[in-house]
């Protein structure tokens, strides 16, 4: 009998184990991040795009400029990929209350639900991309960490029909204090 006890506290702890992580989780992480403070001005991204086995298929910058204005936040974003591509995105965030805000832009496919806690911050929404002659919807598990003041560290997992399809890694720094 101690066995099985034995057996069916290790299955409840590998249970515990499996939890998923949640933005409430960072609660009591500093420094706090706050999207109208840190996301005001001028910021840069660097980041890498890998695809499903991990091998890093694309390099790129981003330039930032980020305000705020009525409440509503606006991030233009403009890339440079290391084949000399260029994209664009503007984000539009707005409060939703309880640490939460909702973002839309042109590429996402429906709103984007951004929540905030402590140092982080997820969001979750739809992302169409170019695909051969057409475009694909990726869902996009985007997390946020505020390292300090200047500088926020973005892992992002991209899905196709739940299956993990790519990530991508980034940091932004803000070039204005």
């Amino acid at each position: 009998m101690p066995a099985l006890r034995w057996l069916s506290a290790l299955f409840l702890l590998s249970l515990a184990a499996c939890s998923p992580v949640t933005v409430q989780d960072y609660a009591g992480e500093q420094p706090a991040l706050v999207p109208e403070r840190f996301f005001n001005g001028q910021l840069v991204a660097h980041g890498v795009i890998k695809d499903r086995a991990g091998e890093v298929t694309r390099r790129f910058v981003a330039d930032i400029d980020a305000s705020w204005e009525n409440g509503v936040g606006t991030l233009d974003e403009s890339f440079t990929f290391n084949d000399g591509s260029t994209d664009t995105r503007t984000w539009t965030l707005r409060p939703a209350g309880d640490g939460r805000y909702v973002g839309t832009a042109g590429d996402v496919v429906g709103p984007g639900e951004l929540t905030l806690a402590g140092n982080a911050l997820f969001l979750d929404y739809v992302l169409r991309v170019p695909w051969r002659d057409g475009s694909i919807d990726l869902r996009i598990d985007d997390r946020m960490y505020l390292v300090d003041e200047q500088t926020l560290i973005n892992e992002s997992v991209m899905y196709k029909f739940g299956f993990r399809v790519g990530e991508i890694l980034l940091v932004i720094r803000r070039l204005e204090p």
